[in-house]
């Protein structure tokens, strides 16, 4: 069981990495612009990959009437965040103390986890929401308004995973350092509880 609490605090420990790395990363590329326009999307805020990344990005959605890239204080998520991962990993981090002294069983890691996958994709399908309605919210008074070949508005919202194609840019959206942390934190609780269990099976054969 000791092996097993080791873990699930060295996991509990990898989502600080979420406060100095960014969470995600959404690129944009196009003949035009040799090196990409990128963001990094941290917990607590969005920056640039280049320092006028940023200003570029929001000069060109300019023309097709997008908003402008949030501010960390016009976002609610960017301030409750921080406290959630905060509070995860230092709940984590007790469970996994807790289980090294014995005051707790393995179950406690599952439960951990399944609560910080919920909240997981709580997050995911707030963000794209976000991005829904970053893409297709757009200024009736834009300089440029683009259609689908069907009479629709076209939209502009960026991939949640993976690569898509939008007018000349290639746009990609991928996780970044911080949210690699964080899934090989959560696989880490995920293996703690196989080891915990399996140490108790192991404890109760030996009691027979």
């Amino acid at each position: 069981m000791k092996k097993a609490s080791l873990l699930m605090i060295l996991g509990a420990i990898l989502l600080m990495g979420l406060f100095k790395f960014p969470l995600w990363n959404i690129k944009l590329g196009a003949p035009q612009y040799p090196e990409p326009l990128g963001m990094n999307i941290y917990i607590d805020g969005i920056q640039g990959m280049n320092e006028f990344d940023i200003q570029n990005i929001d000069g060109l959605n300019h023309y097709i009437g997008m908003k402008t890239l949030p501010k960390p204080e016009e976002m609610w998520e960017f301030s409750v965040f921080p406290i959630v991962i905060g509070g995860m990993a230092a709940l984590g981090f007790l469970i996994g103390i807790l289980g090294y002294f014995g005051e707790v069983s393995y179950r406690w890691f599952l439960g951990w986890l399944v609560l910080m996958t919920i909240l997981g994709i709580l997050g995911m399908y707030d963000f794209n929401a976000w991005m829904i309605d970053y893409g297709t919210n757009l200024d009736p008074k834009a300089i440029m308004k683009l259609q689908n070949p069907d009479g629709t508005p076209m939209s502009y919202k960026p991939p949640l995973f993976g690569h898509q194609k939008m007018l000349n840019f290639d746009a990609y959206s991928y996780p970044r350092l911080g949210g690699y942390l964080m899934g090989v934190g959560m696989l880490l609780t995920l293996v703690a509880f196989y080891i915990g269990k399996r140490s108790k099976m192991k404890t109760n054969e030996n009691t027979i």
